[in-house]
């Protein structure tokens, strides 16, 4: 396996876990008050717009030839670090 392959398996896998906890998010926030219920629902909306995005750069990594790929790595990775901050953030406001 190359790296660009491994690279897309992790992403991929990350991206099943992110959908798993945002689902644990709404799950959690159904048991918040009215209030509170709107600001979740505000944050898990944000959270699946930063997953929808992440996934459209696994798809543009999954069509790059190995020379163009290393470009949108670098983008990626800025979003998987913006991404997974998101989520620690949701849950320490969830917690």
């Amino acid at each position: 396996m190359d790296e660009k392959q491994a690279y897309q398996q992790k992403l991929d896998a990350k991206l099943d876990e992110w959908k798993a906890e945002i689902d644990k998010l709404r799950a959690k926030a159904e048991g918040a008050s009215a209030d509170a219920k709107l600001q979740y629902h505000d944050q898990i909306d944000d959270l699946k717009k930063g997953r929808d995005e992440m996934e459209k750069e696994l798809e543009k990594i999954q069509n790059a030839n190995e020379a163009a790929w290393n470009d949108l790595k670098a983008g990626a990775d800025k979003a998987w670090e913006a991404m997974s901050d998101a989520m620690k953030d949701a849950w320490r406001r969830f917690g």
